[in-house]
């Protein structure tokens, strides 16, 4: 690839091709920045000779991304927010002044046990910054590292990130989850339990599964998966009145799990626990709020036990 001269380039230029690309009209992007068409349709001048391509083309009525626009438009993004990190960071900060919003991908599982106690600690110790939070899907889970680029960090379970900085926060177990009333199970549950019953699977199939999912197939079990979901805490509703058994996290299936329609039993097998972290991109590693961030969430989780 030739090595691109940045002294030569106006890094303004970043800005209009975010908005370029993100509006897909001259006009919506200079209201965005609050410049003149004129100004703007000079910046996709000058794009345009820089990358040798229109990046947007008329088609009809509307304008298109060509093919380098739309590979553009996933690189610009992630080169804006780096840039507003390094220029945003500062020596020192007081918490109790900061408005630094932390942007967070999570499970509702992360937000039930770990997010819920940071947000009660950020408003205590520093009640002007704020946590923006972005739902984890089984895709962003498939795309391991890849996904972690833009956002201040992830909260998921060993198995997804390896390679990046992390901080673990707690250890948790696998425990089964079944309405009370299910006419099949008895006392306890049997490896041929696992693979008569009907399932419901969090995060499961070919783009995403859980260490445990991963361990049963290990073991010969083939979940026989009735109803599949991309939400630990909507579990219980799933099961209740069915014949169907789901695995979910101790911590949460003992708090929202444990009305007189369900029962928790102890999975039949040595379920390989949960730890679940903190994992972020290693340009957030001597960042001192993210420093600070993260010592509270760690000091929080420790203080919080269950």
């Amino acid at each position: 690839m030739e090595q691109v001269n940045l002294r030569r380039l106006d890094l303004n230029l970043l800005v209009a091709l975010d908005a370029l690309l993100a509006e897909r009209s001259v006009t919506q992007a200079a209201n965005r920045l609050g410049i003149s068409q004129p100004s703007m349709s000079a910046s996709l001048r000058r794009l345009r000779r820089h990358f040798d391509d229109e990046l947007l083309r008329r088609e009809g009525n509307r304008y298109q991304l060509t093919p380098l626009g739309v590979r553009l438009s996933s690189l610009v993004g992630d080169v804006l927010s780096g840039a507003e990190r390094v220029f945003g960071s500062r020596a020192t900060f007081d918490p109790l002044t900061s408005q630094r919003e932390f942007t967070l991908n999570i499970t509702d599982y992360g937000l039930a046990v770990a997010v819920r106690v940071l947000c009660a600690r950020l408003a205590e110790r520093a009640p002007s910054m704020r946590v923006r939070l972005h739902h984890i899907t089984p895709e962003f889970a498939a795309a391991g590292v890849e996904g972690i680029r833009g956002v201040d960090g992830v909260l998921m379970p060993h198995g997804f990130l390896p390679g990046l900085p992390h901080l673990d926060l707690y250890s948790d177990r696998w425990v089964c989850v079944v309405s009370a009333d299910n006419p099949r199970v008895g006392e306890e549950l049997t490896m041929a339990d696992l693979t008569t019953l009907p399932w419901v699977d969090s995060f499961g199939g070919p783009r995403g599964s859980t260490p445990v999912a991963r361990q049963l197939q290990l073991l010969g079990v083939e979940p026989r998966v009735q109803v599949h979901t991309e939400s630990f805490l909507g579990v219980p509703l799933l099961i209740a009145g069915t014949e169907r058994i789901a695995l979910l996290q101790e911590r949460i299936a003992r708090r929202i799990a444990t009305g007189p329609g369900l029962r928790i039993l102890d999975c039949p097998f040595d379920a390989v626990p949960l730890v679940e972290a903190l994992w972020w991109h290693p340009v957030f590693d001597d960042d001192i709020e993210h420093v600070w961030m993260r010592e509270l969430l760690a000091g929080a989780m420790c203080e919080d036990g269950q």
